[in-house]
């Protein structure tokens, strides 16, 4: 594990493997950098691999005044530590921020993949509640750290009420609790959950949109969408992956992009 201070001294944690081009890779909500693991492991063979904690996650700082702007200094400072340039890979909220660094940072972002950016197209799914990201405040700050994370399963990803009582009794549910404070911040990410289409117009970089085949449905619709507002955006489904992507099955298709 190494780090790296952003601009506002907030350090950040981050693994590096492999060698060649660097690719920095950025993780979604409620999770932190192992959730991209496997996913550098397998790109390490091709590429050297920056896998980062997010600030406010794992072994990154954090600093009291959040804003989407800290994050992309962030990705800059990933960059910088890279030697100065990158490409940039984003997986759900984490896609978002990739989106707005790579419009933000167009000549240190030299190529950008996204898998399934969970912005809405109208009519796909309803919107969550536009002030999200302070319902997920007000549970934390009242020591609802429980609360705030079934609130982000069931009422922003739309999952069953059912399965976050069966997550309330895994091993894993503490972490979610640890990291709750930081879904604020990928809620700040997504705005309203509009589709962003004047920022994906602007984005000026080559582009994958990645996207699975058994992923939620109003996922595919953002993807195609995506793909069509970015100038030039290669579109790339793959076959039989939910959203919880097998980092085998994408990382041959990041590889063959990075490399093109």
């Amino acid at each position: 594990m190494e780090h790296v201070t952003s601009n506002d001294g907030t350090t950040l944690a981050y693994d590096k493997l492999g060698s060649g081009p660097a690719v920095i890779l950025v993780c979604g909500g409620s999770v932190d950098r192992q959730s991209n693991a496997g996913l550098a492991e397998v790109l390490a063979p091709h590429f050297t691999v920056y896998n980062y904690d997010r600030r406010g996650r794992g072994d990154s700082g954090d600093n009291a005044e959040y804003a989407v702007a800290r994050e992309i200094e962030d990705i800059a400072a990933m960059a910088a530590a890279a030697g100065g340039t990158a490409f940039l890979y984003g997986t759900s909220s984490g896609a978002a921020l990739a989106l707005h660094a790579a419009a933000a940072l167009p000549t240190t972002i030299t190529k950008l993949a996204l898998w399934e950016s969970p912005y809405i197209v109208e009519g796909s799914r309803p919107y969550p509640d536009p002030n999200t990201a302070q319902i997920f405040r007000d549970f934390v700050a009242q020591g609802q750290r429980g609360e705030a994370a079934e609130y982000f399963m069931t009422q922003v990803v739309g999952l069953p009420p059912e399965f976050a009582a069966f997550a309330r009794t895994q091993p894993w549910w503490a972490q979610q609790e640890a990291i709750a404070h930081t879904l604020a911040y990928d809620a700040e990410v997504m705005g309203d959950y509009h589709f962003p289409t004047e920022l994906a117009a602007s984005i000026t970089v080559p582009t994958l949109v990645l996207v699975g085949s058994a992923t939620f449905p109003f996922l595919l619709a953002t993807a195609e969408k995506m793909a069509a507002a970015i100038p030039g955006a290669a579109y790339q489904i793959l076959p039989d992956q939910q959203h919880n992507v097998d980092p085998n099955v994408i990382g041959p298709a990041l590889a063959a992009f990075f490399e093109s």
